[in-house]
């Protein structure tokens, strides 16, 4: 796109034309050529709007005409044309795409078109998880919300025209007279609703925004430091191999003695270690020797009561485990199965004495039901039915 011809385009050519462009984009990819076309053209929608004046501080939504409310949207347009870009340096692109959307949000808040919720929370600073959460989720209700109007007027128009189409059949129109049978509140309408539309997206992208730019600063840092990293690797490197130097040259000074019966592999070690055992001796585990650092190379005699002294500086200020992962293993396993068959065996010997008591107690029900029919036989014998009455009767 040539200066030339883009200083010759009026204001309202050049904001659809950049219109278009920011519809494709948002519909589908778009070359980078069509990108920055699209951005240099909203540049020149932005320096045309600044120098006519068409939006002052000091007026509201309702004072700004319907035909100058989509020149409203030309920031926002920038900012989604300019997160699209590719670019080396992305964070550039990020911080330039962030200005754009905030200066939008910053004219919309001057006409009193930004929700006071959004203010609010914006101005309180808060850090609320709940509350962020419920100002995320009403803004995503107004965001449908306004997609359903927008897609409602959009119907309502094509219903219109497919009916002024079909009445013009019948009946010709004047030019002209269609525009005028068009009503401007519906227009107006619908660019309020895109406008409060692209202010919940502004909001939304702003603050994706704002983390990816994060995050690429602290990758950009991370690998700023890479060089000092690998260098100081280096030296750590070095101390450690002079700190094993000093491990092996004093375990090659240990002493040997007899050592005790020795109880597990970590025993063992603790007594070659500190010069009770052998390395080389014979041990009865079946496990390798829990051996501290280097002294798996133990060797040689010492010579002195120094040497014997300085051989054990490097050694753990702690006593070793006396088990090792597996016996404690082993040992947990074999107290598991003695629980198991203990809870077994009373759970046998529970079931076997209530099954007895249960049955003892219907002997003992079933013995009283016998001795209360027997008593109620030997009583009715005793008293026969009628006796007793005798006297009442006139024969008595």
């Amino acid at each position: 796109m040539g200066q030339t011809k883009v200083d010759e385009t009026s204001l309202p050519a050049l904001f659809e034309q950049a219109r278009k462009i920011h519809t494709t984009a948002s519909e589908s990819s778009v070359d980078q050529e069509s990108l920055k076309n699209g951005i240099e053209a909203l540049r020149h929608c932005d320096e045309m709007v600044s120098k006519l004046g068409l939006f002052s501080s000091n007026e509201t939504k309702d004072d700004v005409s319907t035909t100058n409310l989509k020149y409203l949207l030309v920031p926002f347009y920038l900012g989604e044309l300019t997160e699209k870009i590719v670019k080396e340096d992305r964070i550039d692109i990020l911080k330039v795409s962030q200005v754009h959307f905030k200066e939008f949000i910053s004219i919309c808040d001057a006409l009193e078109l930004v929700p006071e919720e959004e203010i609010e929370y914006s101005l309180s600073g808060r850090s609320d998880l709940a509350a962020a959460r419920a100002l995320k989720i009403a803004r995503f209700k107004r965001q449908k919300g306004a997609e359903a109007k927008l897609q409602e007027i959009k119907e309502r128009k094509e219903r219109r025209g497919r009916s002024l189409r079909a009445s013009a059949l019948s009946t010709p129109v004047e030019a002209g007279e269609e525009d005028l049978i068009d009503d401007d509140g519906e227009e107006r309408e619908a660019l309020l609703t895109t406008i409060s539309l692209a202010i919940c997206k502004a909001i939304d992208l702003l603050d994706m925004l704002k983390k990816e730019e994060e995050m690429l600063v602290a990758v950009k840092e991370q690998s700023s430091q890479e060089g000092n990293d690998k260098f100081a690797r280096e030296i750590l490197d070095e101390r450690t191999n002079i700190a094993e130097m000093r491990h092996r040259t004093a375990a090659s000074q240990a002493p040997f003695l007899k050592p005790s019966q020795p109880i597990s592999c970590a025993t063992f070690a603790q007594d070659v270690i500190e010069g009770r055992a052998r390395a080389s001796q014979v041990h009865e585990h079946k496990h390798q020797p829990l051996i501290f650092g280097p002294a798996s190379l133990i060797g040689g005699q010492l010579t002195s009561e120094r040497e014997r002294m300085a051989a054990q500086v490097f050694q753990p200020g702690y006593r070793l485990p006396s088990m090792s992962i597996e016996e404690a293993g082993l040992r947990e396993m074999e107290m598991m199965n003695k629980w198991q068959e203990m809870n077994a065996e009373l759970m046998e010997e529970a079931k076997s004495s209530w099954h007895k008591d249960k049955e003892v107690e219907e002997e003992e029900e079933e013995d009283a039901a016998q001795e209360k029919a027997r008593a109620w036989d030997d009583w009715k014998d005793d008293n026969p039915r009628g006796a007793g009455n005798r006297k009442l009767t006139p024969c008595g």
